[in-house]
């Protein structure tokens, strides 16, 4: 790890002025220190941003607030969140280790970078890590990679689960910016497909810090499962996972919401296959009908064509968990 200069600042302003391409924010740190360590990151100075963010967990009659610092172990384990908005709290679970949801942000896990193991590798090419210099999983390695929304500089996936819930919820990201102006982003555009710059993640503005995210209120709060389908049961990252939810109303499905990690670049919804399920009674016909329509257009790469029976399988799996959650 190279050295770099600490710095903490007491106001929010400040702090994001500060910011600039050596510099670099730290929360938890449970993604950003890895980096740092294989010299995948080096910043000339870190930021420490605890102090100008906050943890407050919040519910009104309109929506879900969770302040950029809350941990993702107070979210999971908040009482409102597990009445009303109880999918974040299983794909939380389902993530990581204990110690690190007691140390991750949630700013952060949103935030965080892919876990494609060339990316991790300096020895080898990344367009991710450095552009141009070309995608070593695309013909090398790709059992983990993606299998839709790809492109020829990048075959990475989104690592995170805590965003497979929220793009299912359709949250929305609140910023500030350095001139202490609001923005709000809906989630289904603040992460990013590679297309030709991979290296860029999100649409997060420039100078610009996360401070919150808002969960619409909405009728999922009942019917609802998150599948991870992973190599070992502990601390391992999905080869898929599905967020499901319905809203039930009179023996049918009045609305759903399914979205996947594991996939693509960012988190991945299956707008088809939930407007299909509308009006159709919750059968496992219907659920694999809507499966088939996901998995359509999938393009598997050279080592991971299994995800394509697994995902459809997964499906129908967190489908048929949300009738009896």
């Amino acid at each position: 790890m190279r050295p770099f200069e600490f710095f903490r600042k007491e106001d929010i302003t400040k702090t994001i002025l500060q910011k600039n391409d050596k510099a670099k924010f730290i929360a938890g740190g449970t993604n950003l220190v890895d980096l740092m360590k294989k010299n995948i990151e080096q910043p000339d100075y870190v930021i420490d941003v605890n102090s100008v963010l906050s943890s407050r967990i919040e519910v009104d009659k309109n929506k879900l607030r969770i302040g950029a610092m809350s941990k993702n172990s107070s979210v999971a384990q908040n009482l409102d969140v597990l009445r009303d908005y109880s999918l974040i709290s299983k794909a939380i679970l389902a993530g990581a280790s204990p110690q690190i949801r007691n140390m991750a942000s949630c700013a952060g896990n949103i935030l965080q970078r892919t876990r494609c193991p060339y990316f991790y590798d300096i020895t080898t090419p990344c367009n991710k890590r450095q552009p141009g210099s070309g995608c070593s999983a695309k013909e090398g390695e790709n059992r983990m990679n993606a299998v839709i929304g790809y492109s020829e500089d990048c075959v990475a996936v989104h690592p995170s689960d805590f965003c497979i819930s929220l793009a299912a919820l359709d949250a929305r990201i609140i910023t500030r910016n350095s001139k202490n102006k609001k923005e709000e982003i809906e989630f289904k555009n603040f992460h990013r497909l590679p297309g030709n710059t991979p290296n860029i993640d999100t649409h997060l503005p420039q100078n610009s810090i996360i401070e919150s995210i808002e969960i619409p209120k909405n009728p999922f709060g009942k019917n609802n499962a998150y599948v991870k389908l992973r190599d070992r049961s502990s601390y391992a990252f999905a080869l898929v996972s599905v967020a499901s939810a319905l809203d039930l109303e009179d023996g049918k499905i009045k609305d759903s919401r399914l979205a996947s990690g594991g996939v693509a670049h960012k988190p991945w919804r299956w707008y088809e296959a939930e407007n299909f399920l509308k009006g159709k009674l919750p059968t496992r016909e219907n659920f694999s009908a809507a499966a088939d329509l996901a998995i359509k257009d999938l393009k598997p790469l050279s080592n991971n064509g299994f995800k394509k029976e697994m995902l459809h399988g997964a499906i129908i799996t967190a489908l048929q968990s949300s009738l009896n959650p």
